[in-house]
C-alpha cells in the first residue's frame, strides 16, 4: 500500500510538472507572438520616419555651399578657408551666388513671387539668413612679462566667462551691438568650445545687391576682429516635392592659434509629419505603438509586484524595464516635437522678411530619431530572450556567464596596457599627428590599428626612434599577446560548455521543439481517433514482441538479455535524454558510471554475437 501511494504521488507531481510545462510553452508562445506583432508595428514606426530623399537633398545642398569656388579661384571654397580674407571671399561668392536664385538659366523671370529665392528651382528660401559672431574680451589670458613690452592685447579661447558682451565698432546696427538670445536652440557644440546663443547678429536682405553691399561695408568696418572666436551662418529651405525642411548651418571657428576651422551641419526633417495617406497609416502605427506600450508596462507591473526583488535578478527583465523606459522617452520626444511644430510653424512661416530659427524644431526631431533608434535597436536585441531557449544560444550564454570573471581580469591587464600606450603616443606624436592630437583621439587611433587602419608614415615621420619602437611593441603586445588571450579564455570556455552538454546538460525547452509540439498537438486535436488508433498498434506491438520473437526460434536466454537491454536502455535515456530535467547540470556518479560501463559491456557483447550470425550466415552463402 505504501508503494502504491509512494507511485501515486509520483504520478500526481509528474503530471503536475508536465501541465506547468505546458503552461510555460503557451505562455511563451503567446509572448512572443505578440512581441513580434509589436516589433513589426515598430518596424513600420522607424523606417515611416525616414524619407531616403533626406540623404539626396543634404547632398545637394552640401555640393552647392561647401564645394563650390570662388570665381577666378579655385582653391577656394567653405571647406578650405583658412584665412578672414578667404572667409570674404566665400560670403561675397559662394554663398551669395548659392542662396539668391531669381531667374531662369536663360534669366528670364523664373516666378512671378516678389523678392523669392528657388534654390536649384525646387528648393524655397524661408524667410532671410542670419549671420551671427561670438567674441571673447581683451585680457581673458595673461602674458608673460618679458613680453609685455611687444603685446599689450590677449585673447583667449572662448568660454561663457570670457564672452564679450559690450558693443563694438559703429555700434549703430544689430551687428555692432549685442543681442541676447530669444530661442531655446541648444548650443552650439563645436571643435573648440561649446558656444552660446545670442552674439552679434545681422540678417541678410530679400535682395542680392543689398546683401553683397552689407558684406562689403562690414568687411570695410572690421566687423570680424582678434576678439572673434565663431561666426554662424544660418538659414533654411522647404522642398514641396518631398515635403521635407532643409536647416542648414556653416560654422567658421576662429582659434586663438590663429586661423580658421570650419565645420557644417545639414539636417533634412519631415516637419509637416502628416499630408498624404501614408503619413496617416503611420499615425495609426503610432497610436497601436503607445497601446503596445501600455499593454507591457502593466504586464511588468504585475511582474514586479508577484516576483518583488527576485524580478530584478534576472537581466532580461531589467532589458524590458530599459525599453520600457526608451519607448516613454521617445513617445514623449515625439509628443513634445508635434506641440513645439504646431505652435512655431506657422509663426515662422507668417514673416518672410525676419529670419526663421527653424533650428531648434531641426534639434528636437533628431533628438527623436536618435531615441526611437535606439529603441528599435533595444527591441531586437530583446528577441534573444526568446531563443536563448534553444540549444546553441543556451550554451553561448552559459559560456559569457562562466567567463566573465577571466573577461574581467583580462579587461583590467588589457586596459593598463592600452592606456598606458595611449598615453605615450598622445605625448610623443600629439603635436604632430592628428591621430593623436588628444588624448580621446589617441584612444581611438590605436582602436583603429588594432582593426588594420593606421598611419604608420604621420607616425614614423613624427619620431623617427620611438614612432617605429611604438608601433611595433604595440602590435606584439596588443594584437599578437592580448587579444590571444581574450580569445582562447572564450575558446576554452566554449570547449567546456560543449562538453558538460555532452554528458546530459540542456535547456529545459527549445523554442523549435515547443513550436513542433503545439503543431503536433493541434494535428492530433483534428485527428483524435487515429493518433489513438497509432498509439494502440504501438503498446500491442510492444506487448507481443517476447512472444513474436519465441515463434522465431531464439533462445530463452536471448530474449532475457534483450529485454534487460531494453530496461537498461529505458532507464539511462530517461535518465539522461530526458527533457522533463530541471537542473542545468548533474555530475555523474559512481554508481551511474558503473550502470554506463555495463550497458557498455553488454552492448559490446551483442554486436560481438551479431557479428558472428553475419560471419554464418556469409560462410553459407559462399557455400552455395
Amino acid at each position: 500500500m505504501a508503494e502504491a501511494s509512494r507511485w501515486h504521488r509520483g504520478g500526481a507531481s509528474k503530471h503536475k510538472l508536465h501541465y506547468r510545462k505546458e503552461v510555460e510553452i503557451t505562455t511563451t508562445l503567446q509572448e512572443l507572438l505578440l512581441y513580434f506583432i509589436f516589433l513589426i508595428n515598430l518596424c513600420i514606426l522607424t523606417f515611416g520616419i525616414v524619407n531616403p530623399h533626406m540623404y539626396y537633398l543634404n547632398k545637394v545642398m552640401s555640393s552647392l555651399f561647401l564645394d563650390t569656388s570662388v570665381p577666378g579661384e579655385e582653391r577656394i571654397n567653405f571647406k578650405s578657408i583658412r584665412s578672414i580674407t578667404d572667409f570674404w571671399k566665400f560670403m561675397e561668392g559662394p554663398l551669395l551666388e548659392g542662396l539668391y536664385w531669381d531667374s531662369w538659366y536663360n534669366n528670364q523671370q523664373l516666378y512671378n513671387l516678389k523678392n523669392s529665392s528657388r534654390i536649384y528651382y525646387e528648393n524655397i528660401l524661408l524667410g532671410v539668413p542670419r549671420v551671427r559672431q561670438l567674441k571673447v574680451r581683451n585680457n581673458t589670458c595673461k602674458v608673460y612679462s618679458s613680453f609685455q613690452s611687444l603685446m599689450s592685447e590677449c585673447y583667449g579661447k572662448y568660454t561663457s566667462a570670457n564672452e564679450d558682451l559690450s558693443n563694438f565698432g559703429l555700434q549703430i546696427n544689430t551687428e555692432w551691438r549685442y543681442s541676447t538670445s530669444n530661442t531655446n536652440s541648444p548650443w552650439h557644440w563645436g571643435f573648440l568650445g561649446v558656444y552660446r546663443n545670442g552674439g552679434y547678429i545681422f540678417t541678410l536682405s530679400k535682395s542680392k545687391s543689398e546683401t553683397k553691399n552689407k558684406f562689403i561695408d562690414l568687411q570695410l568696418n572690421s566687423w570680424i576682429t582678434r576678439g572673434t572666436r565663431v561666426i554662424f551662418i544660418d538659414f533654411s529651405v522647404y522642398n514641396a516635392n518631398v515635403n521635407l525642411f532643409c536647416i542648414i548651418r556653416l560654422v567658421a571657428e576662429f582659434p586663438a592659434t590663429g586661423g580658421i576651422l570650419t565645420s557644417w551641419q545639414f539636417y533634412s526633417v519631415k516637419l509637416l509629419r502628416y499630408v498624404s495617406y501614408y503619413d496617416y497609416f503611420i499615425a495609426s502605427c503610432e497610436i497601436t505603438f503607445c497601446i503596445f506600450l501600455f499593454v507591457f508596462t502593466t504586464q511588468e507591473v504585475k511582474k514586479i509586484k508577484e516576483f518583488k526583488s527576485a524580478y530584478f535578478k534576472s537581466i532580461w527583465n531589467w532589458l524590458e524595464l530599459l525599453l520600457l523606459l526608451l519607448c516613454f522617452v521617445a513617445v514623449s520626444f515625439n509628443t513634445y516635437c508635434n506641440v513645439q511644430i504646431f505652435l512655431l510653424l506657422g509663426q515662422l512661416l507668417k514673416s518672410t522678411e525676419q529670419y526663421s530659427d527653424f533650428y531648434f524644431l531641426a534639434c528636437w526631431h533628431i533628438y527623436y530619431n536618435n531615441i526611437i533608434a535606439i529603441t528599435i535597436f533595444f527591441a531586437w536585441i530583446k528577441i534573444f530572450k526568446f531563443i536563448s531557449f534553444n540549444k546553441t544560444m543556451s550554451q553561448l550564454s552559459s559560456t559569457v556567464s562562466r567567463c566573465i570573471k577571466d573577461i574581467v581580469g583580462f579587461a583590467i591587464m588589457f586596459f593598463i596596457i592600452f592606456f598606458a600606450y595611449a598615453q605615450l603616443g598622445f605625448l610623443v606624436f600629439g603635436s604632430q599627428v592628428d591621430d593623436f592630437s588628444t588624448f580621446q583621439n589617441s584612444i581611438f587611433a590605436q582602436f583603429r590599428i588594432v582593426l588594420g587602419d593606421f598611419n604608420f608614415a604621420g607616425i614614423q615621420q613624427a619620431n623617427p626612434i620611438l614612432g617605429p619602437i611604438y608601433f611595433i611593441t604595440f602590435i606584439f603586445f596588443v594584437f599578437f599577446v592580448l587579444l590571444n588571450m581574450f580569445l582562447a579564455i572564450i575558446n576554452d570556455t566554449y570547449s567546456e560548455v560543449k562538453a558538460d552538454y555532452s554528458i546530459g546538460r540542456r535547456p529545459d525547452f527549445e523554442l523549435g521543439k515547443m513550436i513542433k509540439q503545439s503543431y503536433k498537438n493541434v494535428l492530433e486535436k483534428f485527428r483524435l481517433k487515429k493518433a489513438q488508433k497509432d498509439e494502440d498498434k504501438k503498446t500491442k506491438g510492444s506487448g507481443d514482441l517476447a512472444e513474436q520473437a519465441r515463434r522465431e526460434g531464439f533462445d530463452e536466454n536471448e530474449i532475457q538479455k534483450a529485454e534487460q537491454m531494453k530496461k537498461w536502455k529505458e532507464r539511462l535515456e530517461k535518465k539522461y535524454y530526458s527533457t522533463e530535467i530541471q537542473d542545468d547540470y548533474q555530475p555523474v556518479t559512481q554508481e551511474e558510471f558503473r550502470e554506463l560501463f555495463l550497458f557498455a559491456v553488454e552492448l559490446e557483447k551483442e554486436l560481438h554475437y551479431i557479428n558472428l550470425k553475419l560471419n554464418q550466415v556469409m560462410r553459407k552463402v559462399s557455400a552455395l
